[in-house]
This record gives structure tokens, C-alpha cells and sequence, in this order.
């Protein structure tokens, strides 16, 4: 619908054959109000750009710069567009272009308000450099023609704001066209948790799920099973197998391009699609755990290509479930949905898909590299235990010390609420196991884990107190094993500073639980608060007397 718009399709090559030739006759303009007034007379017979020629140069040059601007601008966006991210490097270059081109924007704007004064004193939030109303283009435009909706008014941004959302923009254009396209689903993933983190806008997210799904391959060149069957740590001989026909492997395919799709969306349309999608994955799981158990029985000796297949991918979409699973509850934190008096049980249940996800992840690993048995399943303290097992990688590693994290802060937090030191609000119209249920619906649903209910969290955490909590060093041991791993990701610095956050907030929390458990009986005095500053997720406890 162009709603009497008129929108030609001349094709691109149209519109950048415009744009040259407009830059050209403003180059040749530039050209002739630089030259003296006697070369100037004999000069090709070219118009002013307006009726005072000691302005001229400016003005060409002032209109020039934007014209280069849109100019690349719209070779980034062709670039970005072109399939299997084979315009990623031009790409760069042209964004580059846009950025210095910003620079001679703004150095041109001082030049605009001083040739218009009367314009640029009325008003600070003008939203073009000389004060005067921009010509095309009418703010009211959605208002009268767009489809029956509610009128939505658009604020226009001032020249500044403009110009700092193209240059925040260009930097998030500027990362995607870095994204490595190596054939890797679990490098892909991380890359948009990591971008994510920047809080990009639509345009830029709408790039990534671009590149990164394009007609159901990661980056348009690598087919989705075999991205999983490498995931899962299986060899590419079996990349062209028959099993991909299965009809729940299909679904598989599928699920994991939504995936990339939804992780790719603003925050709180992710957490609502990655909560509704966990049951699909779920379901899935089942499903292909039933065909598995038709096809080869219960044996465990098996060693047939479709056997091992099975049984890699079913460890590996456990361990993409718990893994959905953190981040829907990770982001959580994001939106602000969780009050203070909810952390205790969105502690304890971040602690339990963690550890679940961890198990999950060292089997794999472990079946992976030929040393895994299908009874290597661990009990949780053995995997918490970093020092009884020496095989265990760092990624593991890395979720040990979140496990301890999360586990620390769900048994402060009901050792607090045990021993009243802090009351947690009595609503009239929830109450705790109602907000339970609010909080983990999509989860329970899902199963995940399997056995998981309010009486289990109420029963876990029933008997702490800080008398036995000072002795169990959940937090010591956060500290200790990220500070360990630095030496293994050495060459990460995202991970260097994620384990430096992981260090402060442990550090932090040990001084706190130590401190409150020497007041002995609580005092109302002793205000104890939690906050998010250290860490996106994971808290820091605050006493202060008043």
C-alpha cells in the first residue's frame, strides 16, 4: 500500500544514477563560486544555489555533505542486503564514509544558524541547522493516511538527536558487518546476546535477523541441521544423513531459525516468544526421545551412526532448552519485572536451570570428545565441585560460578526472610505462591525441570539461616573459580570483564553476609537492600545502619 504515494520501482541502480548525477552538479557548482569573478563570467552558465554569492560556498558545500551522507548510507544498506553477508565489507567502508560525512554535517550547521540568526534563537530543538521547517516531508503524514489505528504522533528529533542516533546507529551497523560468519549456531547466538547489550534499535536488529537467516541457513550458506549436528559435536560425515527427514527433525530446523529470529527482537517481545517457544522445544525433545527409543530400544551398546546421531542431538536440545530457559529469565532483570521480594525465588530457580544446564553441556562435551557414557549423568554437587573432576571445560566452569552465585544470593535472600530480617510486603491481592506461579507459568508448563513446584522451592529453602550459610562459601567459591578462569580467557575481553562483575558482586556479598551474620539478632536499625549496579543480573546486598 503506497496510500497515493508514488513509489517507482526504477531499481537501485535508478536511484544511485540520481544521486551522482545531483552530486556532480553541486560539485560543479562548489567548483564555479570558488573561482575568481572574472573566470567566473566566462565560466559555464551556471545558476546560484540563492541570491547572495558570498553565501554560495557554504550553502554547496553544506548540501553536499548531506547528499554524500544519504548517498552511503543507502550503499550500506544495499550492501547489507546482499546474500551469504557478501557485502559486509563495503558495508564498512561506506559506514565509515557516513561517519565523516556526519563530521562535516555538524561543522556545517554553525555555518547554516549563522547565515539564518533569526531562525536558530526561536527555538533549540529545530530540527534543521538553519531554524527553517524541512522541506518534503509531513510529520502528520502517518496521522491522516495510515491504516486505521489509534494516531500515533511522530516527534521529529532535533538536528543533534539526529545526528547522535545515525552515529549510534552506524556503530551498530558497523558490528554486524564484523560478525564472523563462521559456521558455528553457538557463536551465532552469543554474537546477538553480546549486541544485544548495547541495546540496538529496530533497524540495526532487523539487519542481524537478516544475515543471519536467509532461506533457512545460518547466513544463507550453511544448511540448519548441519549447524546442529556440529553443535552437537557430531563429525560433518553425518551433515548429509537421512535422519534430517525426520519429521520432528524438521520441526528441529525450524525451531532453531525462530530462535535465532526471536533473540534478534527488542527485549520484551524475546521474553514473551522465548517463554511460549520453550514448550515447543520441549515437546520436540520428547518426541524425538519416543522415535529414538522406537528405533533402537533401550540398548545403551549401540554404536550405529543413526544411534549416535540420537543420542548427540537429544543431549544437545536439553541443553539448548535450559539455555532458553536462562535467558528468558535473565532478561527479567532487563525489563524490571522482578521486585525485591521476588529475587529469593527467582534466585533459586535461576540456580536450578543453571545447574541442569551445565550438566547438560558437560555430557555433551564429554560425548563429544568420546569420554561420555550414557551414565554420565552427575549428581549436582559432584559438577559443582570443580576440583573433583579435572576434566571439566571452562564454559562449564564458567556456569559453576554463576551456580554458585545464583545458589549464594537464593539462600541469603531466604535466610533474610527466615529470620525477618527483612518482611517482605503482604499484598491483599497475590500471594507468594501466586506470584510463583506468575513468574515461572511458562516454565512449570514446560517442565522444566521436571518435578519443580512451589512446595519444592518452599522446602529448599525452609531451613536457611546465616549460622549455617557463612560456612558453605557459595560466594568464596564464585570468586575463586573466576578468578581461575581468567587465565583461559585470556584473549576474550568480554568474558575478562564478565568475570570481573562476577568477581565484584561475589566479593561484595561475602563482606554483607558476614557483616549481617555478626549483628546476631536482627536490629531495626540495619537496613539491607539489594542492587543491580555491579551486574546486569545478579545482585549486591547493601547494609547500611540508619
Amino acid at each position: 500500500m503506497a496510500y497515493g504515494l508514488p513509489l517507482n520501482e526504477d531499481g537501485n541502480e535508478r536511484c544511485l544514477a540520481l544521486l551522482n548525477a545531483v552530486e556532480e552538479t553541486i560539485c560543479r557548482q562548489l567548483r564555479a563560486c570558488k573561482t575568481t569573478s572574472s573566470k567566473r563570467r566566462v565560466s559555464e552558465d551556471i545558476e546560484p544555489l540563492q541570491n547572495n554569492p558570498d553565501l554560495e560556498e557554504g550553502y554547496c558545500r553544506a548540501l553536499l555533505c548531506r547528499l554524500r551522507f544519504r548517498k552511503h548510507f543507502y550503499h550500506i544498506l544495499m550492501s547489507m542486503k546482499r546474500p551469504h553477508g557478501g557485502g559486509l565489507e563495503l558495508a564498512r567502508e561506506h559506514i565509515a564514509s557516513c561517519i565523516s560525512e556526519i563530521g562535516h554535517i555538524r561543522k556545517s550547521s554553525d555555518f547554516l544558524r549563522a547565515s539564518a540568526p533569526e531562525m536558530s534563537e526561536q527555538n533549540i530543538e529545530n530540527t534543521t541547522a538553519s531554524g527553517c521547517k524541512p522541506i518534503g516531508f509531513d510529520a502528520s503524514l502517518n496521522c491522516r493516511l495510515s491504516a486505521p489505528t489509534p494516531p500515533r504522533a511522530i516527534k521529529i528529533f532535533c538536528l543533534e538527536k539526529a545526528l547522535e542516533y545515525f552515529v549510534k546507529l552506524l556503530h551498530d551497523l558497523d558490528i554486524i558487518c564484523s560478525c564472523s560468519l563462521n559456521p558455528s549456531l553457538e557463536a551465532a547466538l552469543l554474537f546477538v546476546v553480546k549486541f544485544q547489550k548495547s541495546q540496538p534499535d529496530l533497524v540495526s536488529r532487523a539487519h542481524l535477523q537478516l544475515l543471519l537467516v536467509q532461506n533457512g541457513k545460518l547466513f544463507g550458506r550453511y544448511p540448519m541441521f548441519s549447524m546442529i549436528t556440529r553443535a552437537a559435536g557430531l563429525p560433518e560425515v553425518v551433515e548429509n544423513h537421512d535422519i534430517q527427514k525426520n519429521e520432528f527433525m524438521v520441526q528441529l530446523q525450524q525451531m532453531v531459525m525462530n530462535l535465532l529470529k526471536i533473540i534478534c527482537t527488542n527485549a520484551a517481545w524475546q521474553r514473551r516468544k522465548l517463554g511460549k517457544m520453550l514448550q515447543d522445544w520441549r515437546v520436540t525433545y520428547v518426541q524425538l526421545e519416543l522415535d529414538f527409543k522406537k528405533e533402537f530400544g533401550n540398548t545403551s551398546n549401540n554404536e550405529t551412526l543413526g544411534f549416535k546421531i540420537f543420542q548427540h542431538i537429544l543431549v544437545w536440545v536439553e541443553e539448548q532448552t535450559y539455555w532458553i530457559a536462562f535467558r528468558f529469565l535473565t532478561v527479567g532483570f532487563e525489563l524490571e519485572l522482578y521486585a525485591d521480594h521476588d529475587y529469593c525465588m527467582v534466585y533459586w530457580y535461576i540456580y536450578i536451570v543453571l545447574i541442569n544446564l551445565a550438566e547438560k553441556k558437560h555430557l555433551r562435551m564429554a560425548m563429544s570428545s568420546g569420554t561420555g557414557k550414557k551414565k554420565t549423568k552427575k549428581k549436582r554437587d559432584s559438577l559443582k565441585d570443580a576440583g573433583t573432576n579435572l576434566q571439566i571445560s571452562p564454559a562449564v566452569r564458567f556456569l559453576q560460578s554463576q551456580i554458585y552465585l545464583a545458589e549464594g544470593l537464593g539462600m541469603m535472600l531466604a535466610a533474610l526472610r527466615n529470620e525477618h530480617r527483612i518482611v517482605p510486603p503482604q499484598s491483599p491481592f497475590s500471594t507468594e505462591h501466586e506470584i510463583f506461579i506468575q513468574q515461572f507459568e511458562l516454565l512449570l508448563k514446560a517442565c522444566l525441570p521436571d518435578g519443580i513446584s512451589y512446595q519444592t522451592y518452599k522446602e529448599s529453602t525452609a531451613q536457611a539461616n546465616f549460622s549455617t550459610l557463612v560456612m558453605c562459601d557459595y560466594f568464596k567459591e564464585a570468586q575463586k573459580i573466576a578468578k581461575e578462569l581468567k587465565g583461559s580467557f585470556a584473549n576474550d575481553p568480554d568474558m575478562m570483564a564478565e568475570l570481573r562483575r562476577i568477581e565484584q558482586v561475589a566479593e561484595r556479598n561475602n563482606i554483607a553476609m558476614t557483616v549481617i551474620s555478626r549483628l546476631g539478632t536482627p536490629d531495626p536499625s540495619v537496613k539491607i537492600s539489594f542492587t543491580l549496579c555491579h551486574h546486569p543480573f545478579f545482585a549486591t546486598a547493601i547494609v547500611k545502619r540508619s
